[in-house]
């Protein structure tokens, strides 16, 4: 009977050691830290790998190392010039001591979100409605500085923040179709009328072309006409220039018996006009008398 129960002291006393071993071993995988406190004080960060960790002295509380992500919901916010707008955002965090994010704030979720949510408004607040519709990656960039600056001292660093929807009231939005519509048409009206001068000044570029071309046409044509009544008269004046010395050539070998038979062969075909009156010039006289003297 003691024996039996040595056995089972023995064995209570084995599997409470069991217990304790399997609760002192931690396997940390490679994206986490395990922050170790001793007896409440904390002692660092342990892992990735295997922990081992002191019975009852170490308690220790596992840190994701992971790029997060986290959700805002739809807030409402005023802008500069008092207008509601309703904006959703997300935001990405990574924690980079996480000895810091486990001593510096007791839940860190709850106090980033409540922070989104207080810098959202806050940043909102100091922008006109028209920036805020128009200038989008500012205001990321601003949320994400302002929220960078709160969650450094918990040792996390926001990496990036992203507005996903921007609801303005309805009176804006209608507002803004309006204008929407209206630009349109402006584009619109602006396209034709682009599309009517440029058609115009195609129509006077060609007409301006043509009659460049008309005009160096008739250029050359007047250069070639002028050309060639220049040519022909040169070659007129050369069939002149040729007869006049062949009309020279012979005349040299004219004597005065013929110019007086040249004569009688005029006063032949005067004769046989009708008229009766006859005018001849002085020069014929001398001729039929040097014609008579040789005739005699």
């Amino acid at each position: 009977m003691d024996f039996t129960l040595a056995l089972c002291g023995i064995g209570i006393v084995v599997l409470f050691m069991l217990v304790l071993l399997m609760g002192a071993i931690r396997i940390v995988q490679e994206y986490e830290r395990l922050v170790v406190f001793r007896l409440g004080r904390c002692v660092g960060e342990r892992g990735p790998g295997i922990v081992f960790l002191i019975p009852i002295m170490d308690r220790g509380v596992r840190v994701d190392l992971r790029e997060q992500v986290r959700e805002i919901p739809q807030q409402t916010s005023i802008t500069k010039d008092n207008a509601p707008i309703s904006i959703d955002f997300v935001w990405y965090y990574k924690v980079i001591d996480a000895a810091s994010t486990v001593l510096q704030v007791g839940s860190f979720e709850a106090a980033a979100m409540y922070m989104a949510t207080t810098t959202l408004r806050s940043v909102i607040g100091g922008i006109m409605l028209d920036e805020v519709l128009s200038q989008r990656e500012q205001i990321n960039q601003m949320l994400r500085t302002r929220l960078d600056e709160v969650t450094e001292r918990w040792g996390v660093k926001v990496t990036n923040v992203e507005i996903r929807e921007i609801i303005p009231p309805r009176e804006v939005q209608e507002a803004m179709n309006r204008q929407m519509t209206a630009e349109r048409v402006r584009r619109a009206v602006v396209t034709e009328s682009t599309g009517t001068r440029e058609a115009a000044i195609n129509v006077a570029e060609g007409e301006k072309q043509a009659a460049i071309l008309r005009a160096e046409g008739d250029k050359q044509s007047n250069i070639l006409k002028s050309e060639g009544e220049k040519q022909a008269q040169a070659l007129r004046a050369d069939g002149y220039a040729a007869a006049l010395e062949k009309i020279f050539t012979a005349a040299k070998t004219v004597d005065q018996k013929t110019m007086t038979l040249q004569y009688f062969e005029t006063l032949k075909s005067i004769g046989a006009g009708a008229s009766t009156k006859y005018i001849f010039p002085m020069e014929f006289t001398s001729l039929m008398t040097s014609f008579l003297k040789a005739k005699e």
